[in-house]
């Protein structure tokens, strides 16, 4: 199993700010990774660093490419970072994963429609492939950037909030579709859904100013709090419950529904 990147003792912020400090981790091949933590923990600064549009303060990033036409990340935002004024049709937003150095497409244009078209089916919106940004719902968009992220067949899939804006059924099939592809490749997927994703991805890592790297899905209350990683955990058991940890550590207000 080949290294896709690994991170070594990275420290990084902005401007004076640190945000992460000691950050270690790799990624491998058929690696299926679930970040948690909570908000302004550094999750976005994590993603960030892996697409390499910020520099670490200090440490090593580390990227391991099999050839030099490899694609290395397919990278699915967050719905909200879309600007649906940008006047673009569907499927030219999915075309625009296949811009390489070597020129604005690789490959033959009737080629890379049918390949776009073929994927935007898979997602199930090949039907508005002439639609134009603002014309979507939150999910049909969802889907749509999620065709791009995986037109160019990268070796390492990252998503940032994928359920966010998405409908329930989707959702599930999301997640179906996430397990099948981490059989080509790698995927990061940054959530607050904690009890769905454990359900799907192989290792979690928790990040909250540090990196804590759980080689588990499973993973429990306690281990959340010895990490300092306030979020909501869901259990999946008889009685759905819902454990919601305190910020402030004080468990006389630890509240279970």
């Amino acid at each position: 199993m080949g290294k896709i990147l690994d991170l070594i003792d990275v420290t990084a912020g902005y401007g004076s700010d640190v945000i992460l400090r000691d950050v270690n981790i790799e990624v491998l091949d058929n690696d299926f990774i679930g970040v948690i933590g909570p908000n302004g923990g550094g999750k976005t600064t994590l993603l960030r660093l892996l697409l390499g549009e910020i520099k670490p303060f200090q440490g090593h990033i580390n990227f391991y490419s099999s050839s030099k036409d490899e694609t290395l990340f397919g990278y699915l935002p967050q719905v909200s970072t879309i600007d649906r004024k940008f006047p673009i049709k569907v499927i030219d937003i999915v075309l625009s994963g296949l811009m390489s150095k070597n020129g604005l497409f690789g490959g033959k244009k009737s080629q890379n429609r049918e390949k776009a078209i073929e994927i935007l089916k898979i997602a199930g919106v090949d039907h508005l492939q002439n639609y134009s940004v603002g014309e979507l719902s939150g999910g049909q968009l969802q889907r749509v950037f999620l065709s791009r992220a995986l037109i160019s067949q990268p070796r390492l899939l990252i998503l940032d909030e994928p359920n966010t804006f998405v409908d329930n059924k989707f959702e599930k099939e999301l997640y179906e579709l996430l397990r099948e592809l981490n059989k080509k490749m790698a995927i990061i997927i940054v959530s607050h859904d904690v009890g769905t994703i454990t359900s799907y991805v192989k290792t979690i890592a928790c990040v909250n100013r540090n990196l804590h790297y759980h080689r588990s899905n499973r993973i429990t209350a306690e281990q959340l709090a010895s990490y300092d990683c306030p979020i909501q955990v869901i259990s999946h058991g008889k009685i759905p419950h819902t454990v919601l940890l305190d910020h402030l550590k004080e468990k006389d207000h630890d509240q279970h529904i």
